[in-house]
C-alpha cells in the first residue's frame, strides 16, 4: 500500500509544482479586495478515498495560499468519515454516498447537518492479466456481474471471450479484490450492479457502503484496493480513476447503457452527470447514465459538516475553504487529477448551502 500512497504524493506534489505553487484566481471569500483572510485555524476531516488525492493536492495549495489556515484529511474510508463526525472528532467527514436518514439521524437530524458535493469522477475495473494491453479488455454489465457473482471465474470463460473476439483471454483463475471498509466506492459499484443486474440485486440486497460479497478477498481503501490488484495476477477490482491513471495500471473498456464501449475517464464522468441535471443529496445516483460517451459507473463525492459551528472562528475558516474549494480555482486540482470539474449547476448549489452555516446563529460565509 505504501508504494500506491507514495506515488499518489509524489503525483499531488507534482501537479501543484506544474500549476506554479499557488492558485492564481481570487476567491471573494478568502482574500478577495475588500475581504479579510480567513482566520488562523487547524482543520480536520475523514472519510472518503475516492477524492482524497484531490483533496490532499487542493488541500496543500490552500495552505500555501493562506497559510494560517491547515487542514489534515486523514482518509479511512466514507463509513469511518461519517462515524468521525457523528462523534465530533473531526470538523468535516466526507462520503461518495450522502447520509442516509439513520446516519443524519444519529447526528442531531437531517436540519443538523449540510452535505456539499466535492467533485465528480468515475470508477474504472481495473485488472492484472499478462498479455492483454491498457483498454484492450472488454467488459460487458452481464460479465461484470457474473464476475462480481462467483458465476465467471475464469478469464477464458466463454462470455468473456464472446464479449473479447480477437483478444487471447487466458485459461486463469479470476482474482475478485474488493474493499473491506465501509466505503463509497463501494456503494457506487454496487449501485451500478443493482442497476443492470436483477440477480445482483436479489442476491446481495441492494447497494450499500458495506456488503455480504459473494466471492473475492478485501482490501482497505482505494489504495488497498490497487496494491491488491497489481500484487496479485489474474485479479480484477473497482478503482477510482484517479488511482488507476497516477499508478499505470490496466483498466477495461466498460459498456455503458448506449451499448457503446467506453474506457472511464473524467470526459465521461461529466456526461453521465449532465443526464442527471439537479443532482442532490436526496437525489444523488448518476451510474448506469444513457449517452454514448458516458462512464457508467459514476459519482459525486461528498462533504459533510454541521450546519452550526460551535466554534466560529474554525468554522468561519471551514466555509472560507469548503467554498474555496468548490471554485474554479479549487476545481483545477480535481481536473488535473483526472476527475471532472463540479458542473456549475452544482457549484451553485453547493454556495446555496454553504451560506446556510451559521455558528451563535450568525452566518459564517458572505459572497453573492
Amino acid at each position: 500500500m505504501k508504494s500506491v500512497l507514495v506515488a499518489l504524493s509524489v503525483g499531488a506534489a507534482l501537479l501543484l509544482t506544474a500549476c506554479g505553487g499557488s492558485p492564481t484566481g481570487t476567491n471573494p471569500s478568502t482574500g478577495g479586495a475588500g475581504v479579510p483572510p480567513p482566520p488562523t485555524a487547524s482543520l480536520t476531516g475523514a472519510g472518503a478515498t475516492f477524492p482524497k488525492p484531490f483533496y490532499d493536492a487542493a488541500n496543500f495549495a490552500y495552505n500555501r495560499k493562506f497559510s494560517q489556515v491547515t487542514i489534515n484529511y486523514g482518509g479511512g474510508g466514507s463509513g469511518a468519515g461519517i462515524q468521525q463526525l457523528t462523534k465530533k472528532v473531526v470538523d468535516f467527514g466526507a462520503s461518495d454516498v450522502p447520509l442516509s436518514s439513520k446516519e443524519a439521524d444519529a447526528m442531531g437530524g437531517g436540519d443538523k447537518v449540510i452535505q456539499i458535493a466535492s467533485t465528480l469522477g468515475t470508477e474504472s475495473l481495473a485488472y492484472n492479466l499478462d498479455g492483454v494491453a491498457d483498454g484492450q479488455l472488454k467488459l460487458t454489465p452481464a460479465t461484470i456481474a457474473g464476475i462480481f457473482l462467483g458465476k465467471i471465474k475464469k478469464w477464458n470463460d466463454p462470455a468473456m471471450a464472446a464479449d473479447n473476439s480477437g483478444v487471447s483471454l487466458p485459461n486463469q483463475d479470476i482474482h475478485v479484490i474488493h474493499r473491506s471498509d465501509g466505503s463509497g466506492t463501494t456503494y457506487i459499484f454496487t449501485d451500478y450492479l443493482c442497476s443492470v443486474s436483477a440477480d445482483w440485486k436479489a442476491k446481495t440486497g441492494g447497494p450499500g457502503k458495506s456488503i455480504t460479497w459473494p466471492t473475492g478477498d478485501g482490501a482497505q481503501g482505494n489504495a488497498g484496493v490497487a496494491t491488491r490488484i497489481t500484487q496479485t495476477p489474474g485479479a480484477i477490482g473497482y478503482v477510482e480513476l484517479a488511482y488507476v491513471l497516477q499508478t499505470k495500471m490496466k483498466q477495461a473498456a466498460l459498456r455503458n447503457r448506449d451499448g457503446n464501449f467506453v474506457i472511464p475517464s473524467a470526459a465521461g464522468a461529466t456526461a453521465a452527470a449532465n443526464v442527471f441535471v439537479g443532482s442532490s443529496p436526496s437525489q444523488f445516483s448518476i451510474v448506469n447514465a444513457s449517452g454514448k460517451d458516458s462512464a457508467p459507473i459514476s459519482g459525486y463525492s461528498w462533504i459533510i459538516l454541521y450546519k452550526d459551528q460551535a466554534d466560529k472562528t474554525k468554522g468561519t475558516a471551514l466555509v472560507d475553504y469548503l467554498y474555496w474549494l468548490t471554485t474554479a480555482e479549487g476545481q483545477q486540482y480535481a481536473v488535473n487529477l483526472h476527475y471532472a470539474a463540479l458542473p456549475s449547476s452544482m457549484a451553485s448549489y453547493d454556495l446555496l448551502v454553504l451560506k446556510g452555516v451559521t455558528s451563535g446563529g450568525s452566518a459564517l460565509l458572505s459572497v453573492s
